[in-house]
């Protein structure tokens, strides 16, 4: 095909398999040159190139969609579409004229780009397992690039100079093809191209600024903690160097006469963190002449030194004109650890104590049980000596606080009472990290003397020839952080940090990540001014329609046209000791019904001249709680004078109040006393109560109800509503409810065409 024709990029040569191969072949394939020239398997210079090649030839074959697209145009990247036909027709687009892109030397394609880029490139498990826990080691500028990307043809000089700059200083460089590494380039948070980025601690951080040599310079630098590298002067060398005992580091001190700290010596310090603490003296500066002098510092030539137990003498120096990575990473590589470290955590007692792997790494501990004062100086003092005299590769000499890590000398010296408020001194070797230790302890306390140091030098002579010497074993707990900070400042600085990154987040992440935040927080805020915008104008409404009623309480189940009657009515705070109770008469009629307000009702009881007294008490007492509203008024109608009005109104709740027929032999004696109705004048439309029937116990909330016993029971003239079949005082039983379900707006409506006389 065209694309094998000449020479390019082809999956199918670099995995070796055929075109028609399935995707089990191709995978097959893929592990064992994976497995083959893994960089970390393969030490041939070329591993690494071999190993992208490989993965980015697998990429392509195990998507059906790339590996289509390859087959017919050659290409499975962004230009899939254009293909070598098409491209022909375009040369050949006019006799006299065509467009020649190699004329104009554009790099579109990303096999006509610099292969520079090729050794730093990142697939998504390289970058999850590899490249985010490095970033604890070292901060990695990353760039986010595809083809047809003129900005990233911009950048490319730039990009070039400064990520072989940086990887010569010790950062690290990667580079995300978005078009083949798509997941890759969503992870990270970049949406378009060209991107350029910091990772440090797994934390990512945006660029910015104008893509300048001293602006990236600067971004890297800007990456790292502000407190890695101390300004030390003469007024603070001893203090600095004193802390070797607290910090339980050597501590490394840099002379150079730059004033400031060079990149080369802060990227180094935050690799060596954990280990080693850093200053830095700059050698031109006044008030650094009498440290020059103690350590006789040649002010023309960059020096390192580093110091252990003794800041009088350091323990190692190393000079040369020009401080190269390599030279500084062997010199402390070297000199992690103090000659006499203490055991303050797990992670520490298994650096310095490995577990054996064979015979020839067999690696001994000597260890002494000590703890804190001047009672004990002399006998640590006397234990330095000897293991500075004694330095070997097989030995490690190291103490540990007893008081500090009581289980761990516990299980070693059993409690004996010799060794109770003494030191002493255990000779031990790990055989797995469960914790299994082989040991020996010196029989006799360790004081430091000559007798002492005699006893030890033949134990450790007799190990090299006998390891069975160690002939007691036992299983030791692991140690505790001594140096791990207290909760509350480990939760202190995790909410800077969470406080840190929301700022940076809000201000500088990328704002499609920020749209599902800001969508919802304005929609929250809308929704709540929105809320108060109305109430502010309903209750403006309310006001001039209605005199104020005090607190009142927002209804939500009634209809819109009735939204000030619901939010009155639902005040249920009486603010009088009384019900006020009128009757409704011929001259108060027009007012208190046919006129009404919009919004406001007027419920009305029906009584009779012998029922009034005991109905009257019993209708203020259900009705007391719903006083409050000023939309509620309350009357009563005398059925001795207005029968003939009230089954006009009857007429039109046939469906809950059956009237028979006027002619019936029982007309005169249907009793309605009891009846309650709701009168809404201005919509013209009424709620019905009736009575409460004996034996009911469910009551009669509402208008709708069985009413084919009492049709019955009335055709035989024993009406259910007679006073001599139940008290008048249980008529109204359960008003309450009623009035309740009034208020929610959930009663049925009965609408009459207009309100009759009330003669």
């Amino acid at each position: 095909l065209a694309a094998a024709a000449r020479g390019e990029f082809d999956p199918y040569r670099v995995l070796g398999v055929g075109r028609s191969s399935s995707q089990a072949d191709i995978k097959k394939a893929y592990k064992r040159l994976a497995r083959e020239w893994h960089p970390d398997k393969n030490k041939d210079p070329g591993a690494e190139d071999k190993f992208i090649q490989i993965s980015k030839a697998y990429e392509i074959l195990s998507n059906e969609e790339k590996r289509a697209n390859f087959d017919r145009y050659g290409d499975a990247g962004e230009s899939q579409g254009f293909s070598q036909q098409q491209h022909r027709q375009f040369h050949r687009f006019h006799d006299g004229f065509y467009f020649d892109e190699s004329f104009f030397h554009f790099p579109f394609n990303s096999e006509r780009r610099d292969t520079s880029d090729e050794k730093y490139l990142l697939h998504f498990s390289h970058y999850i397992n590899e490249i985010v826990p490095d970033s604890f080691k070292k901060p990695y500028l990353i760039k986010i690039t595809s083809d047809w990307c003129f900005s990233c043809i911009h950048i490319e000089p730039v990009w070039k100079e400064v990520a072989q700059e940086l990887e010569a200083l010790g950062a690290g460089i990667g580079v995300v093809h978005a078009g083949y590494e798509r997941r890759l380039a969503h992870h990270l948070g970049a949406h378009s191209t060209p991107t350029l980025l910091g990772l440090i601690n797994g934390k990512i951080t945006f660029f910015h600024n104008a893509v300048v040599r001293e602006n990236l310079r600067q971004f890297v630098e800007n990456l790292l903690p502000g407190n890695l590298v101390e300004k030390i002067t003469d007024k603070n060398y001893i203090h600095f160097l004193s802390h070797w005992r607290k910090d339980n580091k050597p501590h490394v001190l840099l002379f150079d006469h730059m004033p400031v700290v060079p990149l080369l010596y802060k990227l180094t310090a935050f690799a060596y963190r954990d280990y080693l603490s850093f200053g830095y003296v700059y050698v031109g500066l006044r008030g650094t002449e009498e440290l020059s002098s103690q350590y006789n510092i040649n002010v023309y030539t960059p020096t390192m030194m580093i110091f252990k137990e003794h800041i009088d003498r350091p323990a190692d120096v190393v000079q040369a004109r020009e401080m190269k990575k390599q030279l500084i990473d062997d010199f402390l590589s070297q000199n992690k650890f103090l000659m006499v470290a203490r055991l303050t955590s797990q992670r520490l007692f298994q650096e310095l104590c490995p577990v054996k792997k064979s015979h020839r790494q067999r690696k001994h501990c000597v260890v002494l049980l000590t703890e804190e004062g001047e009672k004990f100086a002399e006998a640590y003092e006397a234990f330095l000596t000897f293991a500075v005299a004694n330095t070997k590769d097989t030995l490690r000499f190291v103490h540990i606080y007893s008081d500090r890590q009581p289980e761990f000398a516990d299980a070693l010296l059993m409690d004996e009472e010799k060794y109770r408020g003494r030191s002493a001194v255990v000779i031990l070797e790990r055989r797995n990290n469960a914790g299994k230790i082989a040991y020996k302890v010196l029989e006799e306390a360790w004081q430091g003397s000559k007798e002492d140091n005699f006893i030890l030098l033949d134990l450790l002579d007799q190990l090299r020839t006998d390891p069975g010497l160690l002939s007691s074993e036992t299983v030791v707990a692991d140690l505790n952080d001594e140096l791990a900070p207290m909760f509350l400042i480990r939760w202190f600085y995790s909410t800077v940090d969470y406080i840190s990154d929301w700022w940076d987040s809000l201000f500088h992440s990328n704002w499609r990540e920020m749209m599902p935040l800001l969508s919802l927080l304005f929609s929250a805020l809308f929704i709540l001014f929105g809320t108060v915008i109305v109430q502010a104008f309903s209750d403006s409404s309310d006001t001039r329609d209605a005199p104020p009623s005090g607190k009142e309480e927002t209804a939500t189940k009634t209809e819109k046209n009735d939204a000030s009657f619901s939010k009155e009515s639902n005040s249920r705070i009486p603010k009088k000791s009384f019900v006020e109770v009128t009757e409704l008469t011929d001259i108060n009629y027009t007012s208190n019904l046919v006129r009404l307000r919009p919004g406001h009702m007027n419920v009305v009881l029906i009584l009779s001249n012998s029922t009034k007294t005991p109905l009257l008490q019993k209708f203020a007492l259900e009705v007391y709680m719903f006083t409050g509203s000023s939309s509620l008024h309350f009357s009563f109608l005398s059925l001795d004078k207005h029968r003939e009005w009230l089954e006009y109104l009857l007429e039109f709740a046939q469906d809950a109040a059956p009237i028979p027929n006027q002619y019936d032999k029982h007309f005169l004696e249907r009793d309605y006393t009891g009846y309650v109705l709701a009168l809404n004048g201005h919509k013209k439309y009424f709620c019905l109560f009736k009575p409460h029937r004996s034996g009911d116990e469910g009551g009669t909330l509402g208008s709708c109800e069985d009413y084919d016993a009492l049709q019955h029971a009335e055709a035989r003239g024993k009406s259910s509503c007679s006073p001599g079949s139940r008290s008048i005082k249980n008529k109204l039983h359960k008003l309450s409810f009623w009035m309740e379900r009034l208020l929610e707006g959930s009663l049925q409506r009965f609408y009459i065409p207009s309100w009759p006389a009330l003669d």
